[in-house]
């Protein structure tokens, strides 16, 4: 493909597990990662079919259950005064697994008056069976992530006052109390396009 010959600098983690809490720092701009849960049993109830946005904005990063939220901090600074999160979270909703994907603003920036929105959507995904995957690609101030191999698509913009350029950090988080598996995660940065 015509844009992979952009990639630069690139980072592939082997597989690895991302323990309840942990938080790993990637060094690269943008990442690709698939995550494989094994257990369900412990999936957080919803018991009233909610709107995913709203669902996003009350149960945020830092809000733990068991299976989510998980995910990447993108556009984050030294010390976490700043960053987006996007992340997905696992119900069980009339029996059935449901995987919200989240791409949370509310501490993109120092600066309150900035859109700091938190979106959601539900993605089409049945994690027992098929891995969950994350893609999000960010350029200056636009956070793009596609889960589920692009089933399920958040685009945002974020103007970050101390994670801007090369003090952007990158990390891939795990906030819930189970262990999630990280499969395959890559990173990397981009060359700037030559447009004849």
């Amino acid at each position: 493909m015509e844009i992979e010959k952009l990639h630069a600098n690139p980072v592939n983690l082997p597989p690895q597990v991302l323990k309840g809490g942990q938080l790993l720092q990637i060094n690269g701009v943008t990442a690709s990662q698939s995550f494989e849960v094994s257990k369900l049993i412990e999936a957080e109830v919803l018991d009233n079919w909610t709107d995913p946005q709203i669902l996003c904005r009350q149960k945020g990063s830092s809000i733990k259950s068991e299976l989510g939220p998980f995910g990447l901090l993108v556009f984050a600074s030294e010390g976490l005064q700043e960053f987006t999160s996007v992340f997905f979270r696992i119900f069980k909703y009339q029996n059935k697994n449901l995987v919200l994907l989240c791409s949370d603003q509310s501490r993109s920036s120092l600066n309150k008056d900035n859109d700091l929105t938190t979106y959601g959507a539900f993605v089409d995904v049945e994690p027992l069976h098929e891995q969950l995957s994350l893609r999000t690609l960010t350029d200056h101030s636009v956070v793009e992530s596609f889960g589920g191999e692009g089933r399920a698509c958040i685009t945002a913009r974020v103007y970050p006052t101390l994670a801007i350029n090369d003090k952007a950090q990158l990390y891939a988080f795990n906030n819930g109390t189970a262990d999630v598996n990280i499969t395959r995660l890559n990173a990397w940065s981009m060359k700037k396009a030559q447009i004849n």
